[in-house]
């Protein structure tokens, strides 16, 4: 299996920048498609973005697309989520997840491994 990791969170001004890591156990990082989900309180956990297994396709939800940049480093096991332009309304507990599938990774149902989370508050 593959362990996960999120560092990064914290505090933000709106219209500031966040970058969120995510470091992965194990020598089959490039065997999984990564992806990025948020919880706010009082919703369900929603899709923010996602990366193939090779890095060659990205997905972003329409709240977040033109503002958060998803990115990963298989030789390091990572994968980053670059956020720009961050609104109230990004507040939440940012996910990262691994899965084996390369397609319908928007879906968090597919997604096989989950790392405990990082907070992210953004202050208006």
């Amino acid at each position: 299996q593959v362990q996960l990791v999120e560092s990064g969170g914290g505090l933000v001004q709106a219209g500031g920048s966040l970058r969120l890591s995510c470091t992965a156990s194990g020598r089959t990082f490039g065997s999984y498609a990564m992806g990025w989900f948020r919880q706010a309180p009082g919703k369900e956990r929603e899709f923010v973005a996602a990366i193939s297994k090779s890095g060659a396709r990205t997905y972003y939800s329409d709240s977040v697309k033109g503002r958060f940049t998803i990115s990963r480093d298989n030789a390091k096991n990572t994968v980053s989520l670059q956020m720009n332009s961050l609104k109230p309304e990004d507040t939440a507990v940012y996910y990262c997840a691994a899965r084996l599938a390369n397609f319908e990774l928007a879906y968090s149902f597919g997604y096989d491994y989950w790392g405990q989370g990082t907070q992210v508050t953004v202050s208006s």
